[in-house]
């Protein structure tokens, strides 16, 4: 099943198309049914927003796919388990988390999907550049260790109650945060020039 989905903003028209394909057994849930069935559940307190596009840079606008359901952070782990363990959504695997500099806010976002009922959502949690801490979903799907460490590692969020919380990528003893849109390359490390 295929529908054409178009979105408008007054600078620019961005066409995108989004197939959900049924199941092995005919259950297919959609990603407004997936943002209802949460907010049902958990309400507007938890599940914020469905975020559809990033149209702040008209000359660069930004469709997500799947929409990101825009959840408060601290809730993070609860709603995670219920995605995973909900009949309805069977949301088995944490296909990536994506961490990004969004200004005032960092963003983790959870890629999700159901091999059983064959769809997938993004949940999306925003914190506050001076105190990023998000609670780790590594209890629900462990492939999430490795990932919040890089996000860790390159943006400098916390994972609360992480197992393992060591940098991953860059040395051991590194400043800053690559990724960080306010990043500075260090003059020096352990003694050596940084060749920047």
């Amino acid at each position: 099943m295929s529908k054409r989905v178009e979105r408008t903003s007054p600078a620019v028209q961005v066409r995108l198309d989004v197939r959900h394909p049924a199941s092995t057994t005919g259950v297919s849930v959609d990603y407004d049914e997936i943002y209802e069935h949460l907010r049902g559940r958990f309400g507007t307190e938890v599940v914020l927003e469905h975020v559809q596009s990033d149209l702040t840079d008209p000359k660069k606008p930004i469709v997500f796919d799947p929409p990101q359901i825009l959840i408060r952070p601290d809730t993070i782990a609860e709603v995670s388990a219920f995605i995973r363990d909900d009949d309805g959504l069977q949301m088995g695997s944490l296909m990536c988390v994506s961490s990004l500099d969004r200004g005032d806010v960092l963003s983790v976002v959870y890629h999700t999907h159901s091999m059983g009922l064959r769809h997938r959502a993004a949940m999306r949690v925003d914190v506050v550049r001076s105190d990023p801490v998000v609670p780790t979903v590594e209890q629900i799907w462990p492939t999430a260790n490795w990932h919040e460490r890089e996000a860790h590692d390159l943006m400098g969020i916390v994972f609360e109650g992480h197992s393992d919380l060591r940098t991953l990528i860059l040395p051991e003893g590194w400043e800053g945060h690559p990724l960080r849109k306010d990043y500075k390359v260090q003059e020096y490390y352990r003694g050596m020039r940084v060749p920047y």
